[in-house]
Formats: C-alpha cells, structure tokens, sequence
C-alpha cells in the first residue's frame, strides 16, 4: 500500500498506509515524484500555535473570532503534511481534458505518494522547470509579493530578515528588481552560507553582535535601508527590521506571526522615524493592492518565467532531503532542530 506522511496530534508525525481509489469524474491520479513542506505556515499548525488554535476566522467581518472547542477545529484528527509536490498522471477519470497519462504535473499538494484529485488541482508542468523548481514555486510566489509590495525599485536599499525558503527568494527577487544594496539577516549558519548565492552583498554576523538593527545602520552610513522584507515571523526581527530601517522608510512583514509580541518595541523607531508599515504578502489575500494589473495568475506567471530564463533558481534550498520512510524523522528535525534544515523535501525516487 501506499505511504503517506500526517500528523495524528500536535507535533505528532507519521507515516502510514492509505487505499488508493480509482479517479472519478474530473479527476486524475498523480504518481508523486517530489514534494516539499512550507515552514513557516504549516509548522505553526503541527505545533498547535496558529492564530487557528482557539479561534476562527470570520470572513463577513474580516475578525478571528474564539471557538467553543479549539482542539477538535485545530486538528479535525489527522492533519495532512506538506505543501507542494510535482508528479506523473497515470490515471485520467471521465471527463477530464488538457492532460493525459505521463503528463508531468504539480499543484498545492500533501507528502503521499499518490494523489487522486479534481484536474483543476493541478498543472501541467513546464518542460524548463526542474522538479525541485517546481515545488519551490510557493515560496518563490509569496517573496515575489513582498519585494512588489515593498515597492523595490532600482537604486533601493534592502535588508531581508530570515533566509529560510521565502526568505531566500526575497534576495533573488530584490536583486532582479534593481535593489543596489541587499543585506541578509539570519541568526542560523547553514542558511546564512546561503545568503551569498542567492544575491546578499552583505550578510550579518549576529553570533558577534546581535543588534542587527545598528549593524545594518552601520552598513549603510547610519543612514538605514530604504525598504526592510521580514520573512521570520520572528516578533524581535521585526523591531531590528524597523530599527534598521532608515526615516520614512518600509517595513513589510512578509511572514505569519502567532503569539504575543515580545521584543517588539513600538516605542522606540517605530514611534519617531514615520515608516510605513505594510502588513503581509498573503497569497490567498486577494485582490492585492494592485490589482486588477496584478492577480494571482500573474504574479505565477512571473515566476515560472523567472525559473525557465534561469533568473530565479532553488539551489542548496531543499534540505533535508529524505526518502518517505524517513520523513516522520526529518520532520522532527525540522521542527526540534530548524539550524539543521532550511526546506524539507521528500523524494519518491
């Protein structure tokens, strides 16, 4: 039987057997080759720590409201892992046109090793994209939403907190956007070595001095940088992104926060130095403020575009690297040990 990699609690991973079925209308089945997991978002769900834990989100009032049974509502008793994956059709079901069995295909899907689902869940794959970027595309899709909400143009100064997979993109991104100045903030050494080939000019050593704040005012004639990226979601990262961030500058917090704020100190910069203080690069979050140029299918569009011309690339991101048997493992890893990791993926062979 197939394998398929879940959470049955909070920070409780599996892998388990499942039954495949037969595609139904509309449907097809995918083999899966590659898949990927997203940090930041979907750990926050595994460890119980969304703004979900507790509370719903109400849509007409656009308000997290409280729920009268949060464990149940949090969990539902199995919570799929994953975020991405790219496979081969090998079952096409009535009805279902545009794809045919071989097909190389790829969408918002779980770590398993076989997903029947409706057609509209998946698309065919370019033929110049690798199957590593194509389950890299996500990260690549938010960051692209930050650097535009940001508004880099040519000439800008930039400082990106946190190189994990969005973070990363957000370098790449920067760059090709014109910023004259990219400057990396990132406490954990494996992705911090990242930072250079993804485009930083500078990356910070926060293990000789933390106040990354004064040593990006230091890098930039104590002037700060015009537009600060905080992919984290780490509260005190977003005070240094503020601190380091010169007047009238903007600060985008690109990343999803949970908790209380501790070391975020709206008293000090925030208060004197008049940013402005975009909220999020939320990919479901639509229309986005320049819509109707910009929507959902563009900003994708640009990116596989970006991935074929060979101006946006994923290398060194997906890490760990494992085989399903040990994705259970890695996912501990990920969550226990995250200086050990920067993109989980799981490779079917």
């Amino acid at each position: 039987m197939p394998l398929e990699l879940v959470a049955v609690g909070v920070r409780q991973p599996v892998v388990r057997e499942y039954e495949d079925r037969e595609p139904g209308e509309g449907e097809v089945r995918l083999r899966t080759r590659l898949a990927a997991e997203k940090h930041g978002t979907h750990l926050l769900f595994y460890r119980g720590e969304s703004p979900f834990t507790g509370k719903t989100f109400d849509t007409e009032h656009g308000l997290f409201m409280p729920v009268d049974n949060p464990e149940p509502a949090a969990w539902g008793g199995v919570m799929a892992l994953g975020n991405m994956a790219v496979g081969l059709v090998e079952q096409v079901g009535p009805g279902v046109e545009g794809l045919s069995v071989g097909d190389r295909v790829y969408g918002y899907l779980s770590i398993r090793e076989t997903h029947t689902v409706p057609a509209t869940r998946v698309k065919l794959a370019p033929a110049a994209l690798s199957d590593e970027a194509l389950v890299c595309i996500d990260p690549a899709l938010v960051a692209l939403l930050g650097v535009r909400e940001g508004r880099v143009m040519l000439g800008e100064t930039v400082a990106v907190f946190g190189l994990g997979a969005i973070g990363l993109m957000s370098v790449q991104l920067a760059k090709l956007s014109g910023a004259a100045l990219v400057i990396a903030v990132e406490p954990l050494a494996n992705r911090a070595a990242l930072g250079p080939a993804y485009g930083a000019d500078i990356v910070l050593d926060l293990a000789e001095d933390r106040d990354a704040g004064l040593q990006i005012r230091r890098a930039t004639d104590m002037q700060g940088v015009d537009i600060a990226l905080e992919t984290s979601g780490n509260h005190t990262a977003l005070h240094h992104a503020i601190r380091g961030t010169r007047y009238a500058g903007t600060i985008v917090p690109v990343a999803w926060y949970h908790g209380e704020a501790r070391g975020l100190e709206l008293g000090d910069e925030w208060h004197f130095n008049r940013h402005t203080l975009v909220s999020g690069a939320r990919l479901e979050s639509e229309p986005y403020r320049d819509y109707p140029r910009w929507d959902a299918p563009r900003v994708e569009r640009t990116v596989v575009e970006l991935y074929a011309s060979g101006q946006l690339h994923c290398r060194g991101m997906l890490d760990p690297r494992v085989p399903i048997a040990e994705a259970a493992e890695a996912y501990r890893l990920i969550d226990e040990h995250p200086e050990q990791s920067v993109k989980l993926a799981v490779d079917f062979g």
